[in-house]
């Protein structure tokens, strides 16, 4: 299974999350209640996680880091960085909130192409 698919339910992929997690388990030779205990949460939060249902993040966080998984959220999330030109326009400033204001383009508008 792939999570590009774009009509893959919210179920579905809390089923597949949970069945990667409870692999991982399995492929370090961990009983639920072993890694639950390691990764600070109860056996049944454990449980609920690998029967894909649902669960607060912190416990996921929490179990990854039980698995020695949590880097791999670097993968799913890399920093975001900017282009080149919004580089030299910050002048090594980072942003902290977003300005609300939008490039405006001098093209003309867009139209659906069936106005006459």
């Amino acid at each position: 299974m792939h999570f590009d698919d774009a009509l893959l339910g919210d179920a579905a992929v809390l089923t597949e999350l949970g069945s990667r997690i409870g692999a991982a388990r399995l492929a370090r030779d961990l009983t639920q209640a072993e890694l639950a205990r390691e990764a600070g949460v109860s056996k049944r939060t454990l449980e609920r996680i690998e029967a894909g249902q649902s669960a607060q993040t912190t416990s996921f966080i929490r179990v990854l880091r039980g698995l020695g998984l949590l880097d791999r959220l670097e993968l799913l999330l890399p920093p975001s960085r900017p282009g080149p030109m919004e580089l030299l326009r910050r002048s090594g400033r980072t942003p902290h909130r977003a300005s609300g204001r939008r490039p405006v383009s001098d093209a003309e508008p867009w139209r659906w192409g069936d106005e006459e």
